[in-house]
């Protein structure tokens, strides 16, 4: 029997309209969730991914897309945040310069406060630890950590169900995830994920995710729907 969005589990999503976060909520409703999709207008210079985001939540089912602004250009410290800072077109050693500081910690938190007043246990991101960057808050361990947190620092975990941190892409590489995503009926091409998309949401095929996306689809054996401005950089 088919069951109505108020008769489903709710879920927050953090959507950022990237190849990812799609497939992670075409995951969530696969698995009968009613899905409020959640992205953050950051101050990011890749901003046509917020109209990504709107698009994907609304060709995927989402319940609710909302959008909360909150600037984190204030503190800068990025290379997606501060236009100073030049994003890398070559691939770097470490954490790079497109890591921003505390993002999915306070991206967490929002969507842990949404979930709290939604009455939803579940938050759905879409952090990978075997095809990123090399950022620090894409590991299991500081999933787990945030999990634990939630569960101390809310009226809900503390009297209630609680909260699961749910990151079903974080053990999958990246051609993985796209046949996941293609099986679920996720269209990439409505989805960008490049670090300096134009307005247009053009990639440029050069930052290190254009080149992670672009080798996801070659390994997958699809064709890349993403509209470049150049022909990207091959590994």
């Amino acid at each position: 029997m088919n069951t109505t969005p108020s008769q489903q589990p709710k879920a927050v999503v953090l959507l950022s309209g990237g190849l990812d976060s799609a497939t992670t909520l075409a995951i969530a409703r696969a698995e009968g969730f009613a899905c409020h999709a959640l992205s953050i207008d950051y101050g990011q210079r890749h901003a046509a991914e917020l109209e990504a985001a709107r698009r994907v939540a609304a060709r995927l089912g989402a319940v609710q897309h909302l959008v909360i602004p909150l600037d984190l250009s204030a503190i800068g410290g990025s290379a997606l945040t501060d236009p100073d800072i030049p994003v890398p077109e070559t691939p770097t050693s470490g954490i790079p310069p497109t890591y921003v500081p505390a993002r999915n910690t306070v991206f967490l938190a929002l969507a842990l406060g949404w979930a709290e007043v939604l009455g939803a246990h579940d938050i759905f991101v879409g952090v990978n630890a075997v095809d990123y960057s090399g950022y620090p808050d894409c590991r299991p361990e500081y999933i787990e950590a945030f999990q634990r947190l939630a569960n101390l620092a809310t009226r809900e975990g503390v009297e209630g169900e609680g909260f699961r941190i749910r990151a079903p892409l974080i053990g999958l590489r990246k051609e993985e995830i796209i046949r996941r995503g293609t099986a679920l009926g996720v269209d990439y091409s409505l989805t960008v994920s490049c670090y300096q998309a134009d307005e247009a949401g053009r990639a440029c095929g050069r930052c290190d995710s254009c080149r992670l996306r672009a080798a996801g689809f070659r390994r997958a054996g699809l064709p890349d729907p993403t509209r470049y401005r150049e022909t990207p950089a091959t590994e």
